[in-house]
């Protein structure tokens, strides 16, 4: 009820028979870290030292948030402020900027619709979606995958309720990885490989991915030794690291997070095969020795610790070899061969653990 008082507080009127609610009265999901200064930000970078400039920036995109709702509303618009937009050469606007929609169907998580603010003027209502049928809609909105969100408002029809949604998706798994795990080159924001995981699944994988960033780096250990109410951690932490830094970190960032989170169960997965080795026989050869290297350390690895996985099963490739779109990064194609390559072993470790 508190809560329900707060949102209509919070509902503002622009004129054309809506309301505004603050997303972040909502339920927001997909969050390692759940007391950020910023609801939309992924970490509270001034918590922690060691970050770059480029990494602090990164870690403010909203990739994997999304804001669950109910709303008995025939439309949906939002309303975003940003701090900062992405026009990167391999992920369009839908993903680095936009906004991405699913309603729940028959148990389901079907999409309904996807959209990017103007541009040109700042603030302008994006309307998602009209003409939904009568009756409640169980909501999730995924939130830009690599920009940065100040503010945002979700509008309804102003005789329409909207409340937070219970968290739809149960337990708390940390992914820590690289762009291909922030989402990289997909075709729109709920599209990266921890999302679709937390759709098929109902457990929430929580994307803590940094383009080009993940590397092992002590001060990412020591960040996600703070997270707080993990169950588990799944890695993709060997996409980025040169196989000088995999060797010399991988021991120490295992321990490190280890130490911190005993008895709960650290899942790494092997780097996936890249297009660009089809017939480049240099990145053939360069990405062949990288998991290699990475095969040998994770086996002694899995001996010498407990509560310590690898999944070599990681797969964004199909046998006709169409699911790359510059070489490196899969599309949504290759991300959902991805999700269901890895699904059903990492479900079979984290059972063991009470998670399922």
């Amino acid at each position: 009820m508190i809560k329900l008082i707060t949102l209509l507080l919070f509902a503002l009127m622009n004129g054309n028979g809506l309301k505004y609610v603050d997303a972040s009265e909502l339920t927001l999901t997909g969050k390692v870290f759940t007391d950020t200064p910023n609801p939309y930000h992924r970490i509270d970078t001034a918590a922690f030292h060691g970050f770059t400039s480029h990494e602090i920036r990164l870690l403010q995109n909203s990739a994997g948030v999304a804001v669950a709702f109910s709303t008995d509303s025939p439309s949906i618009t939002v309303v975003a402020e940003y701090g900062y937009k992405s026009y990167s050469l391999n992920s369009n606007a839908f993903m680095a900027r936009g906004f991405d929609l699913y309603i729940r169907d028959g148990g389901q998580w079907l999409w309904a619709a996807s959209g990017v603010p103007d541009d040109k003027v700042s603030g302008k209502p994006l309307k998602l979606i009209s003409n939904l049928p009568e009756g409640n809609k169980e909501c999730l909105l995924y939130l830009p995958g690599f920009s940065e969100i100040l503010s945002l408002k979700i509008g309804v029809k102003e005789e329409a309720a909207i409340e937070p949604l219970p968290n739809p998706f149960r337990h708390r798994v940390a992914v820590f990885g690289s762009s291909f795990t922030q989402g990289a080159a997909c075709s729109k924001a709920g599209m990266a490989y921890p999302s679709i995981l937390s759709r098929e699944t109902g457990i929430q994988f929580l994307n803590l991915g940094v383009s080009g960033r993940c590397k092992l780096q002590d001060y990412f250990a020591a960040a996600l030794s703070a997270a707080p109410d993990v169950d588990a951690f799944l890695f993709d932490t060997f996409s980025n690291p040169e196989p000088r830094e995999i060797e010399e970190r991988l021991i120490p960032f295992i321990e490190a997070v280890q130490k911190a989170h005993p008895g709960k169960p650290l899942i790494f997965q092997q780097t996936i095969y890249r297009e660009r080795g089809n017939f480049d026989t240099y990145n053939r050869k360069w990405d062949a020795d990288r998991i290699a290297l990475v095969a040998k350390m994770m086996k002694d690895a899995c001996k010498k610790y407990d509560d310590v996985y690898f999944l070599e099963c990681t797969n964004a490739t199909s046998p006709d070899h169409y699911t790359s779109v510059d070489g490196t990064h899969p599309g949504d194609y290759g991300y959902t061969l991805w999700a269901r390559s890895i699904k059903k072993p990492a479900l079979r470790i984290l059972r063991k653990y009470g998670i399922k």
